[in-house]
Parts: structure tokens; C-alpha cells; sequence
């Protein structure tokens, strides 16, 4: 009989003894708290977690988890990341970045981190605003919007970081709210067992530069109405009396009520998460109020080739087949000629 004992991580094992500064009221406590109790379900070794940031508020992230950490440069957080894993498969790796840091600086690591499907579990923080340099519109600043650089309000369009990780062949999008504990660790789990990128969008307030921005759907009078929930294999309802649904109409996402028109919930679209075909995903991701409510939850979890999985077949492919096996043969290979 073995004598060996396992022991069991909790969330106390990622907490760190030095302070967390964020602004007093900032939605990164909540998200860090997920982080931690989410962490004891995924990992039974903490030497094999690290956490990869950017630069922005979110990106003090790997300050305040007991893990490894690596806190890299503005939008170069996913190369840095992708250099890790591909290195240490056997590494869990978690990329945690803003919505500027990701989308504007970052943006072209960003999508193709995502093609190239790493095993790599990314949380986007999305206040949609730039609050570590004090409020500038960020790539989802919504349209219109009056910040520090646009004050008579931004011109450009918002980007949906949903849309990007599927027009990018992602394979995993998921969003949750700052608001939700209990959704946040369910999700964070979901996203660290799939296999390839994860990404998660975590809708976050900046109670200093903006405020109450998802307040229309986090409010306790309103969520029930203005989000739903997603999970695989179940059908699309919601509603404070859960009497409200989705169907797809001519091609067309539209919101139907059981109970009228002879509608009954077997006429309710029931979500595949893990479908190939990203079209109903994409519909899915884009909703927004005040026509539809917001989805939440895994969007997208669609199984695929995993690159750093590919990558080490290739070079053990080339170790096992490959005429040159050290650096003499390398100098010795090819036209070579000697000089006497």
C-alpha cells in the first residue's frame, strides 16, 4: 500500500499576502476571486500554471495570483504566451488582457494566437474603455461615446470581440459578466479544459472612467430579461417567468414567447456549442439590447487540431528522419569544400 498523500489545492493556495490595488469598487476583484476558486478544479499542481499579461489594469493580474506570472508589454502578451506553451506543453497557460491591450496594439497578435488554436485559455477584461491611461475610447468604446479623446463623442465603429474570435477560425468563445461569481468559475472551468484558445469575454465595470457601462444588462431587475444563459444542448430560454426563447426565422435570430403563436419550447432553438458551423455562434455572439439579450456563457467550444500538438509531432518527425543529427553533420552537410 502506497503511503503517498494528495493534496488537494483550494483557492487559498493562488492567494497572494501582498495587496491587490485596483480602484476600491473595480470588477478585477470579482474576476480574480473566480480565477482562484475556478483554479482548484483544473490543476493539481500549482508549478505547472502560469499567468501571461499585457499592459493595462487587467494586466496587474499575474501580481495577485500565487502562480508563475509574466507581466510582458503592451499587446505583446500573446506572442509571449504562445513562446510558453509551445515550449511547455504540458504548462497551463492563461492569458489575461483588456480591450485595448488586445484588440488595438494587440489586435494582430490577438487573431492569430486564435488561427493558431494554442492551448491557451485568454479572459479579456472589457470595460470598454482605456482606464489605466485615465479614459480614452477603447476598440469597443460603443459609437458616439464622449471620452477624454473624443469628446464630442467616438466615430468609430465598436469592434465585437466575439465577431474576431470567430472570423479568426476560433474554436472557443464564451462571455460572462463581473456581477456573476457563480457564472465566471463555471465558464473559466469550461474554457481550461477545452482543448485550443479559449476566449472569454468578461464584461467588467470601470467604476472610475465608465461607470455602470453594462449596468443595462447586469442590473437585478433587468438580467433575467436582458441576458441568457447558454448551455450546450439545452434550449435557448430566458426571462424573469422563463417564458421567452430564440429561433432562427429566415435566417433571421428572433426572440418568440411560449405560450403565443402556438409556440412551445420544442419549437426552441437548443444550443450545440460544439458545432463545426460557426453561423447560428456568430448570430449568438453579435445580439445586443435593446432587440435581443445579451448571450452568456460558452458561445463556442468546437474541437480541432491544437498547434503546439502539431508542432511537436513535426519535430520529432524531423529528429527521427533527419540525416543531420549534431552540429558537425550540420557543417559537413550540403556543398561544403576544404581549404589545404
Amino acid at each position: 500500500m502506497s503511503d503517498t498523500i494528495t493534496y488537494k489545492l483550494s483557492s487559498q493556495d493562488f492567494k497572494v499576502t501582498n495587496p491587490v490595488k485596483w480602484c476600491a469598487g473595480c470588477g478585477g476583484f470579482s474576476v480574480l476571486s473566480a480565477v482562484q476558486n475556478a483554479l482548484p478544479e483544473v490543476t493539481e499542481e500549482k508549478n505547472k500554471v502560469v499567468f501571461v499579461s499585457g499592459i493595462g489594469c487587467s494586466s496587474r493580474f499575474p501580481y495577485y495570483i500565487n502562480t508563475y506570472g509574466f507581466h510582458s508589454l503592451h499587446g505583446r502578451a500573446m506572442p509571449i504566451a504562445s513562446g510558453i506553451k509551445a515550449a511547455n506543453p504540458d504548462i497551463q497557460v492563461w492569458l489575461v488582457t483588456g480591450d485595448g491591450d488586445s484588440m488595438a496594439i494587440g489586435g494582430n497578435h490577438f487573431i492569430h494566437l486564435i488561427r493558431r488554436n494554442l492551448d491557451i485559455n485568454v479572459l479579456i477584461f472589457n470595460n470598454k474603455i482605456y482606464g489605466l491611461t485615465k479614459g480614452q475610447y477603447s476598440p469597443t468604446t460603443p459609437k458616439g461615446s464622449k471620452t477624454k479623446t473624443s469628446p464630442d463623442g467616438t466615430i468609430e465603429n465598436a469592434f465585437n470581440p466575439g465577431e474576431l474570435a470567430m472570423g479568426a477560425q476560433g474554436t472557443f468563445f464564451a462571455r460572462v459578466v463581473d456581477t456573476d461569481p457563480k457564472m465566471m468559475k463555471e465558464v473559466f472551468i469550461k474554457a481550461a479544459k477545452h482543448k485550443g484558445t479559449s476566449i472569454v469575454e468578461v464584461l467588467e465595470n470601470c467604476v472610475i472612467f465608465n461607470n455602470h457601462v453594462h449596468e443595462d444588462i447586469t442590473g437585478k431587475d433587468v438580467k433575467n430579461e436582458h441576458q441568457i444563459y447558454l448551455e450546450h444542448g439545452k434550449p435557448m430560454i430566458f426571462g424573469n417567468e422563463r417564458d421567452k426563447g430564440l429561433m432562427i426565422v429566415n435566417n433571421r435570430m428572433e426572440v418568440v414567447k411560449i405560450g403565443e403563436n402556438g409556440i412551445t419550447e420544442k419549437d426552441i432553438l437548443v444550443h450545440d456549442a460544439k458545432c463545426s458551423n460557426p453561423n447560428v455562434h456568430f448570430m449568438l455572439a453579435r445580439l445586443k439590447r435593446p432587440e435581443y439579450p445579451v448571450a452568456m456563457g460558452v458561445i463556442r467550444s468546437y474541437d480541432c487540431t491544437v498547434y503546439e500538438d502539431m508542432l511537436t509531432d513535426q519535430v520529432e518527425y524531423a529528429k527521427a528522419n533527419s540525416k543531420i543529427k549534431n552540429m558537425d553533420d550540420l557543417l559537413n552537410s550540403g556543398s561544403v569544400f576544404e581549404i589545404e
